[in-house]
């Protein structure tokens, strides 16, 4: 009997210790494919890591796999999935947690942070809150030194997001102070830059101008800590080496040599102390310009935009007052809307569009549909997409693609040819292409196509606004409109959206 139960207990361990093995390999394997980019295989094997570690019990490395996993789901928009898998993961963690009776918020921790990256790309404001309150909870019981520096990033770059820039000033400033009360500027200065970046990515004038002008402070504040802590450690070295000389009871040689050796080590030190004052000097210097360049051209912009509003405006009672039916006035309507809406475009570039899951297929169809009816007589029209969906902004996207198909059709002889079709070039890369067999374009209108009131007009004829108005959607839609310049049968558009 005791035979057969220490041939169990043998039994066990193996299985026990080729678990761990197994996991710690699968883990070993998907962190190369990590660093190789390789993400399907990476998913696939962090999954088999987690897997194994949950058989073993092991909540310490099987939670860090599950966010991994949850992780590589969310870079493709798998969100169900990601979502899935940390629920997983927090009941196999609260189940560990019972049978031991020790809460590790330390391991809570992570899986909440996942989530709340995920609610802030899915724009769900209050759900990433909640998040970033249970984080906080974690945070605080897990007394981590790691986690309380990722809670104030994690801060920052939630109320940044949400436009709350007094909160994201706020985590930001407690992160600098952390790094300061520690003595370790180099980490306050990058947190300064991050800064900086973060309003770079708003497209936002005033957040960008704060936050170089805190920058700058703080670098003026800083530059004379460091030298003083600078010429404190000059002036300590060479006490130091006064007092060995006057301890030695070597030749006035040696003590004079020893003398000579530590002034132009201190000489060599200042000057370098002096160099790097004046680039830091040169630094904030190039910083104010900058800053004060960016809001002068942003009271510009504005300046402008209340302008062309007023005109607009203006005119529209005048307009009103002439007979309707003449080709003129209406061209003049036309216009005056056309400017007001290329102001508003320009005013509003950094508002992104919201998106909605999309059938393209259906999608390009219906507008394809919409302008059949201005077609020249046997002129073929193409429809080539994908049997995909993706998120897109519908109404801007249509206004795009039925001005260029309507301009293609304009352009397109009798038994012509026009082509919409639609190519995926990757997870985040959805190109729309417009190809006509028209007359095409001479280069001299090329080059001027995306500007507006480049040339003069005859209004009645058009205005010349389209292209730039479409081209603006496009940039508030995250891509850009070109036209193919190596495409010389006629005419194609090529708009590339990253959604």
């Amino acid at each position: 009997m005791k035979r057969l139960f220490a041939f169990v207990i043998l039994i066990i361990s193996i299985a026990t210790s080729y678990a761990q093995n197994s996991g710690s390999s699968f883990r070993t394997k998907a962190d190369e494919a990590m660093a190789a980019k390789e993400y399907v295989k990476a998913r696939y094997l962090y999954l088999k890591a987690y897997q194994a570690f949950v058989n073993n019990s092991n909540t310490a490395d099987a939670i860090p796999c599950a966010v991994n996993v949850a992780s590589l789901y969310h870079r493709e928009n798998y969100y169900k999935e990601a979502f899935e898998i940390l629920s997983s993961a927090e009941r196999f963690l609260n189940s560990t947690e019972e049978s031991s009776s020790k809460t590790q918020p330390a391991l809570h921790y992570p899986i909440d942070r996942e989530r709340q990256r995920m609610y802030l790309k899915l724009r769900n404001t209050e759900r990433a809150n909640e998040q970033l309150s249970r984080m906080k909870g974690w945070a605080e019981q897990a007394s981590d030194s790691t986690l309380t520096i990722d809670l104030l990033s994690a801060s920052a770059q939630q109320y940044y997001s949400l436009g709350l820039t007094d909160k994201g000033d706020a985590a930001v400033n407690s992160l600098i102070a952390f790094y300061q009360r520690n003595s370790d500027f180099d980490k306050a200065g990058e947190c300064y830059k991050d800064l900086i970046n973060m309003a770079n990515n708003t497209g936002s004038a005033r957040l960008i101008s704060r936050a170089y002008d805190k920058y700058i402070s703080w670098s003026d504040s800083i530059a004379g800590v460091k030298s003083d802590a600078r010429v404190a450690a000059i002036q300590q070295q060479l006490d130091q080496a006064n007092a060995d000389i006057a301890d030695r009871d070597s030749s006035l040689t040696t003590k004079t040599a020893t003398i000579i050796g530590l002034c132009i080590l201190a000489a060599i030190l200042a000057g370098a102390l002096i160099f790097v004052s004046i680039l830091l000097l040169r630094y904030i210097a190039l910083s104010r310009r900058q800053s004060k360049q960016i809001t002068t051209l942003q009271s510009h912009n504005e300046l402008k935009t209340r302008f062309i509003s007023n005109i607009t405006t203006q005119m529209k009672p005048t307009l009103d007052t002439l007979p309707q039916s003449l080709p003129a006035v209406q061209a003049l309507h036309t216009f005056v809307g056309h400017i007001q809406e290329l102001s508003n475009l320009e005013s509003t570039l950094t508002n992104i569009y919201p998106t909605e899951s999309t059938d393209i297929t259906a999608f390009c169809r219906d507008i394809t549909e919409s302008i059949k009816d201005k077609l020249a007589p046997d002129v073929k029209m193409i429809v080539d997409t994908p049997k995909m969906t993706a998120p897109i902004s519908q109404e801007p996207l249509t206004h795009v693609l039925t001005h260029l198909l309507n301009n293609a059709a304009l352009h397109t002889p009798s038994g012509g040819k026009i082509c919409l079709e639609v190519k995926k070039r990757g997870p985040h890369n959805i190109q729309f292409i417009i190809t006509d067999t028209g007359t095409g374009m001479t280069p001299e209108k090329q080059n001027d196509l995306f500007i507006p009131f480049a040339t003069v007009r005859d209004l009645t004829k058009g205005d010349g606004l389209g292209l730039p108005i479409c081209s603006l959607m496009t940039i508030k839609m995250k891509g850009n409109l070109r036209l193919d310049e190596t495409y010389t049968n006629g005419t194609r558009f090529i708009m590339e959206l990253r959604p």
